[in-house]
């Protein structure tokens, strides 16, 4: 398929990177992954907890790695099986984005690996883990992911300074990106202070959508239906709008010494709502200098029927005013994206649970 028939390829040619949210071994030994990145111009992989649940206990893809490990380390625990499989698929992941991380300078050609989710509220323990799963995984695409949480805003920045390439997740809030965005910026400043080159650092701040509408459009059904469906991408359209600001002329220094912006990275982009169009997120949040990491289904939907256009930058002042709403309406924005950033914690937190349990199982059925 073509750039002009693919609307994918047409994405990337659009300015705006596309990612791919979901990582599994099977991808990997079929070569499906390769594929992606040869006939969609697929431009990275992003990971979490949940991935990894569905891919290690829904399958038997990893039943050989265990029984081997635990061969070889008979008193390895849950946790560590888990960061050492993990670690065999983002590195050999890493491997086949290697053209594309060379080919766009270090732009694109990443994937990502997540601190712990039982760390998002301790600063220096999601430091150290940090550290050490960018040491662990050896490459120079690879990104570690650091929850924006009141702990994780910190590590970002001491994560940065120390040279290391960060995805930013679970951000809901325009005011907490800009915690995370002035962090980064930090980081760098205190890297560059002590001589240290900032011309190769990578970072993205995930920045959920659908998430924003599946927890209002039941209040604004009844209180004002006509803003139904609008207010994730109108949060979204704010938080670009800031990061054009912080990375324009104040960013300029760091800029003149090779620093790149932290991208915004449109998180959480499937359509919860069937009554959507299942490409919503993707087509109405199409922007130069950002990342889209969009799950399988909506990822084909949109190579089969997505339509480019630049919407990004439409209607700003539209998305500001459906925003200046809300509290007309008596519904509190900041207490809402608050609420789901702690359930998204949670939900990475029970995600990683459930699967320690299911490695705990399989490596008693594999042994026996």
């Amino acid at each position: 398929m073509s750039v002009q028939d693919n609307p994918l390829r047409q994405l990337n040619a659009s300015g705006q990177s596309v990612w791919y949210d979901n990582i599994q071994r099977a991808m990997l030994a079929s070569g499906e992954l390769r594929r992606l990145v040869e006939d969609d111009d697929l431009r990275g992989v992003t990971s979490n907890p949940s991935i990894f649940e569905k891919a290690i206990a829904g399958s038997h893809d990893y039943d050989t790695a265990i029984r081997q490990l635990l061969g070889s380390r008979p008193a390895i625990d849950s946790r560590e099986l888990f960061f050492e499989l993990a670690i065999d698929d983002i590195r050999a992941a890493a491997d086949v984005l290697q053209p594309v991380y060379r080919a766009s300078e270090g732009r694109d050609g990443f994937i990502s690996l997540e601190v712990s989710p039982d760390l998002a509220d301790d600063t220096q323990a999601t430091v150290r883990e940090a550290r050490e799963l960018f040491a662990r995984l050896d490459r120079p695409n690879v990104m570690i992911k650091v929850p924006a949480t009141r702990a994780g805003v910190p590590a970002v920045e001491e994560l940065i300074a120390d040279g290391i390439h960060i995805n930013v997740t679970l951000l809901f809030a325009v005011e907490r990106y800009i915690e995370v965005a002035e962090a980064y910026c930090r980081g760098l400043a205190r890297r560059l202070d002590c001589g240290q080159p900032i011309d190769r650092i990578a970072s993205v701040a995930s920045f959920f959508v659908s998430r924003v509408d599946s927890a209002l459009d039941p209040l604004l059904a009844e209180r004002a239906p006509e803003l139904v469906g609008r207010i994730a991408i109108a949060n979204a359209k704010l938080a670009y709008r800031e990061a054009a600001r912080l990375f324009g002329q104040a960013f300029a220094p760091l800029a003149a010494a090779g620093a790149r912006p932290q991208r915004l990275l449109w998180a959480s982009t499937s359509t919860k709502n069937p009554a959507y169009r299942d490409t919503l997120y993707v087509e109405e949040l199409i922007g130069p200098d950002t990342v889209n990491t969009v799950p399988p289904a909506t990822y084909d939907a949109f190579r089969d029927h997505g339509i480019v256009a630049p919407t990004l930058a439409r209607d700003i002042d539209a998305a500001a005013a459906a925003i200046e709403r809300l509290p007309q309406l008596g519904i509190d924005l900041a207490a809402v994206t608050a609420q789901l950033e702690a359930d998204g914690v949670a939900a990475f937190a029970k995600s990683f649970t459930t699967l320690l349990a299911a490695i705990e199982a399989k490596a008693q059925s594999v042994s026996a």
